[in-house]
């Protein structure tokens, strides 16, 4: 598979902060890739490094083939970058603002395009109302739509359904799935994981700035495969140790990781035994939180999936 976008052991500084620490990434064409990791592990510096918009202390980075700092010109034109923050000119409408962007790229008389677009993005009855009118949510989809405008081979999205509605967040990600099935590449940044495990194919995982996991979506879930057990008990204070720290405690749940469904019946016991009696229980396998809290915690995973 042809490399979209190749990055090669990029380092980044700032001041006393090493924002990205020897990262390397292969992105296949037609990839839908996830970038995650907490606050602060480099995920947007490295979107501005292959955006072009921060310089690299060394390593390369290129976009379909075209340098970022070399071919500056054509590495921007196959790509579109969502970004977190909300930056608008407030002094034209959205159809104007989607014009004027399209000037940039050289393309003119494209109303068909940004007429799908606006649709597509729920945005045509806000076609003629000025951009500062409009809300945070409205905002947030024009920068999508001026990310697609020109077509870009490779899609960025850095955190792009923050503050939006699950009715736009629905029809977002449909539109781009449908963009990634005609052969567009996308790249995700987001905290909602559940969108990630859904939607990417592969993920890669940073923490300080270096690539900490980087497999398949399935072959990450494989590999951390647990039974999940929550248990909501009366009198959870007079539970032993022993039973405690197995577990940790969220939404009024004791939760407990089991290797296999060899350990249920055991814990259960366990409990019942301790005299708190189990009022609720839930059951349930690995999902991408869980080996995403997982890997920060400690487990480098960096085998790529063949």
């Amino acid at each position: 598979m042809r490399a979209a976008v190749s990055i090669e052991q990029v380092t980044k500084r700032f001041g006393s902060v090493q924002a990205l620490d020897g990262v390397s990434l292969q992105i296949g064409e037609g990839e839908f890739f996830g970038l995650l990791g907490p606050n602060g592990a480099g995920k947007t510096t490295l979107i501005s490094c292959l955006a072009g918009l921060a310089r690299p202390d060394s390593g390369q980075v290129s976009v379909m083939g075209f340098d970022v700092q070399n071919d500056y010109r054509e590495a921007r034109r196959q790509l579109g970058v969502v970004p977190q923050e909300l930056v608008f000119d407030p002094f034209f409408t959205v159809r104007e603002t989607l014009r004027i962007q399209s000037g940039y790229f050289g393309i003119r008389r494209n109303d068909d395009w940004i007429d799908e677009i606006l649709e597509n993005l729920d945005l045509t009855a806000k076609a003629d109302t000025n951009m500062r009118r409009l809300s945070g949510g409205m905002k947030r989809r024009v920068l999508v739509a001026q990310a697609l405008v020109h077509k870009p081979s490779v899609i960025v999205l850095d955190e792009p359904t923050a503050g939006v509605d699950v009715e736009l967040r629905q029809g977002l990600w449909q539109f781009v799935q449908r963009l990634n099935d005609e052969g567009h590449t996308v790249i995700l940044t987001t905290h909602y994981l559940e969108e990630a495990e859904a939607l990417c194919g592969r993920i890669a995982m940073l923490k300080q700035g270096r690539v900490v996991a980087l497999d398949s979506t399935r072959n990450l879930l494989d590999r951390f495969s647990v039974h999940k057990l929550g248990l909501r008990v009366e009198a959870a204070d007079k539970l032993p140790e022993a039973i405690t720290r197995r577990g940790s405690l969220s939404e009024g749940y004791l939760n407990f990781m089991l290797g296999s469904m060899n350990e249920v019946e055991p814990l259960l016991t366990a409990v019942r035994e301790s005299g708190c009696p189990i009022r609720d229980m839930r059951l349930s396998t690995t999902d991408l939180e869980d080996v995403f809290i997982e890997v920060m915690n400690g487990q480098d995973v960096e085998r790529e999936a063949r």
